[in-house]
């Protein structure tokens, strides 16, 4: 039997009791207090039927913020609601769509959310209203043909997603003509969802929709729904290219929420000459979500990789069915990548209470209701604060009291804020970064948009002042041709354009022994996770990788549980294309530029698991894989080093550690996180001819980020800076300038040297 702890402050109690109080891994425990709510009358716009319906389901009145928002949408106010999670969000635009669908029969509306599941979610929400003639309909890459025409025919509410209206909707315009001429209300839910590229990309099928609605003679408002973030008005504005006005003043009831930081253990060293390191954040959360289940709370832990998900449920299970045998089924794993059959499953057993914990990637960040959470276990920071609030939120839906922990790593960003509680609590989330002026997506988008329709002078407006130039550079380049009528598109098929810029079709996996497809990986990732001979799980399964062929983006596995994982080796090189600005600080520069970077994966290292022992490292024959992107970088002279007492040879480990330290900690300054974002360091680079670390965006054109480093680099820096200062261990640990990430295994690295380093840059920048 299990019993059952509902108080947040009692179980963590039972959390904090696993070790003694001396040793207490908890520093910090911030105290959220609840919050009643503020109602206001139904608009008298909105429909009675509806009214009914939502009162039906328990909601007597709205939230001031639902009815403000709902009533700016209504009077036709392109309109962003950036509350809370849990704050009702859903309601601002439900009420005044489907008030206008009953009103007007012929009216259509168009809902688009960043997942499947969240629109699936939506169309449960909807269809539990029982609202005659809505017709409500999911339109996704698991729809079936046969309802793909009945949903264009019959459907005046299309749930979707911007993968399907950039793939199947917008390129088949003329089947959607009715549909986009009623168009009267676009729903852009979890807008916060589309930052770097694939928010870039997402502005201009946005962009695209409004140009074709208007070529049917339709002009849709937009109501969009996000988390708290900085300046919301300004990210929806640039997300949709029109004026938006922002309700973020969130009027709904919350219950209490124990927020705690929590940093695991030292360990013993190994061998006496060798530095403590601190248990696996991986470890640490397996044994909560344990502790959690057996006290029969429900909830849900958030692991940052897929790989890490598959972990900590596989460890949950084993643990749970040593003190109870059969306990370990009501934990499970969950992630993108998983097949449609094996998502919806998890989510009922959830919904149903027949699972009580799920490990899970960001797949369930987003607004799916999940009712009934107790708790919420963050394993590492998730890169913004926005992602952790969001996160943080899933528990205490039904308006209880609510536990969040976050789980620090070995890692620079996550012991700063765990021993910087400030950091996180009080302060604005961040600002939602994305460019839709970035050239790589751009020109593609470009290139779709004349291939719906030609492109006219006109048209370009839409799309911003880089538009012209960059029409006129694909009409050089054969892939437009000009006429008096306006630009065409001159090949047969559609372009082919990524919105989330992985790069190529995802890569299948497949079981070598059954031809069983076990799930999919980006091309981007499948170099580092689906190498010949890497370890891949699923679903608790391990599996070795046979073969990858990247032509026919398929990798062959077999089962096989070793006693070993691998670790991906690479090269990387950055050369520097253009400057488009920089701050002269004598002996320091900082630029932000144009860059090329080439990398390749040249080998792997097979470790011990329970020691972490290299046993080998095995050469890869991959291609080469060359990015076109944005940087910013900082040159030393070395008389400045020497001056700062960095001996020439600690010298390249001194900027290697800096650099990792920055790209850690750059997170904390921009809506990135550390993998979306790449670094090098030398100590003398031929185009720089200085000492210079690269602190690069890791997607074609740039997303933004490196820009947002470049403006707020004394900051950035500082807090770096500081983060390694701050760190106890002598010469270099994971918490402060190791990275995960590290192709070169993170060798040199030289602690002390990255200290005065960056004491350096910031002293010459101060006077600049």
């Amino acid at each position: 039997m299990t019993s059952t702890a509902h108080n947040p402050a009692e179980l963590l109690h039972r959390l904090r009791a696993r070790v003694p109080a001396a040793d207490s891994p908890i520093t910090h425990v911030e105290q959220i207090p609840a919050r009643t709510g503020k109602t206001a009358p139904w608009p008298s716009w909105a429909s009675p039927e509806v009214i009914t319906a939502l009162a039906a389901h328990g909601i007597a009145q709205p939230w001031q913020h639902q009815a403000t928002a709902a009533s700016l949408a209504a009077a036709g106010t392109h309109v962003v609601v950036a509350t809370g999670t849990a704050s009702g969000k859903s309601l601002a635009y439900q009420l005044p769509v489907l008030s206008t669908l009953l009103g007007d029969p012929r009216a259509t509306a168009l809902y688009l959310s960043p997942t499947k599941a969240l629109a699936a979610d939506q169309l449960r929400a909807v269809t539990k209203l029982g609202l005659d003639g809505v017709r409500p309909a999911t339109y996704d890459g698991d729809t079936s043909r046969e309802e793909r025409e009945w949903i264009r025919q019959h459907s005046r509410l299309v749930l979707t997603n911007p993968d399907m209206l950039h793939h199947g909707m917008l390129p088949g315009h003329a089947r959607w003509g009715t549909f986009l001429r009623r168009l009267r209300y676009v729903v852009i839910d979890e807008c916060h969802a589309y930052r770097g590229v694939f928010g870039s990309h997402v502005s201009h099928v946005l962009r695209r929709l409004r140009r074709l609605a208007a070529r049917y003679g339709g002009s849709p408002t937009f109501v969009l729904a996000s988390a708290t973030s900085g300046d919301p008005a300004d990210a929806a504005s640039r997300l949709i290219g029109l004026p938006v006005t922002a309700v973020t003043e969130d009027a709904s009831p919350r219950g209490a929420t124990t927020f705690a930081l929590w940093e695991p253990p030292l360990l013993p060293p190994e061998e006496p000459d060798l530095p403590p390191v601190r248990r696996s954040a991986l470890s640490e959360t397996s044994d909560l979500l344990t502790d959690a289940v057996v006290a029969g709370t429900r909830t849900l832990a958030f692991i940052r990789s897929r790989r890490g998900a598959e972990v900590v449920a596989t460890m949950t299970r084993r643990s749970l069915d040593e003190v109870v045998p059969g306990l370990g089924d009501r934990v499970a794993a969950y992630r993108a990548g998983y097949l449609k059959e094996d998502r919806r499953h998890i989510e009922r057993s959830l919904l149903s209470g027949e699972l009580l914990a799920l490990a899970s990637t960001n797949a369930l960040e987003l607004g799916v209701d999940l009712v009934g959470l107790d708790a919420v276990l963050i394993c590492g920071y998730p890169g913004t604060r926005a992602s952790l609030w969001q996160q943080a939120g899933r528990a205490g839906r039904d308006g209880g009291e609510a536990l969040a922990v976050l789980i620090a790593r070995d890692d620079p960003l996550d012991t700063y804020l765990v021993h910087h509680p400030s950091a996180l609590f009080g302060r604005p989330v961040e600002m939602t970064v994305l460019d839709p002026a970035n050239p790589y997506v751009l020109g593609p988008q470009l290139c779709c948009a004349a291939s719906e329709a030609p492109l006219t002078s006109s048209d370009l407006q839409l799309f911003g002042e880089a538009a012209l130039p960059a029409v006129e550079g694909l009409t050089a380049s054969g892939a437009l041709r000009k006429r008096p009528s306006g630009w065409y598109w001159t090949h047969p098929g559609r372009p082919d354009v990524d919105l989330r810029g992985a790069g190529g079709a995802p890569v299948s996996v497949v079981e070598s022994s059954t031809g069983r497809l076990l799930g999919t990986i980006d091309q981007t990732s499948s170099h580092v996770m689906l190498h010949t001979g890497a370890v891949y799980l699923h679903q608790g399964v391990t599996y070795v990788v046979d073969n990858l062929d990247l032509d026919d983006a398929i990798a062959l596995v077999h089962h096989e549980e070793p006693d070993w994982s691998t670790h991906a080796r690479d090269v990387t090189d950055v050369s520097v294309l253009g400057i488009r600005s920089h701050v002269d600080a004598g002996p320091v520069g900082l630029f932000l530029g144009d860059v090329e970077v080439t990398s390749q994966v040249v080998s792997y290292q097979r470790r011990r698991i329970a020691t972490g022992e290299v046993i080998d490292t095995r050469p890869l024959d991959l291609p080469v894989r060359e990015l076109r992107t944005v940087a910013v970088w900082f040159t030393v002279s070395p008389q400045a080093l020497d001056r700062a007492g960095v001996e020439p040879p600690d010298v390249p480990g001194a900027l290697h550690a800096a650099e990792h330290a920055a790209i850690g900690l750059l997170p904390l300054m921009a809506t990135c996180d550390r993998w979306d974002i790449g670094g090098l360091s030398t100590a003398n680079h031929m185009d720089t001819e200085a000492p210079t670390v690269f602190v690069y965006d890791g997607h074609p054109g740039g997303a933004g980020f490196a820009e947002r480093a470049y403006a707020v680099a004394e900051a950035w820096l500082s807090a770096t800076m500081e983060a390694i200062g701050a760190c106890a261990c002598e010469a270099g640990c994971p918490a402060c300038v190791q990275s995960p990430k590290c192709g070169n295994g993170n060798n040199p690295l030289h602690k002390p040297g990255a200290v005065q380093v960056l004491r350096t840059v910031l002293a010459a920048l101060a006077t600049a």
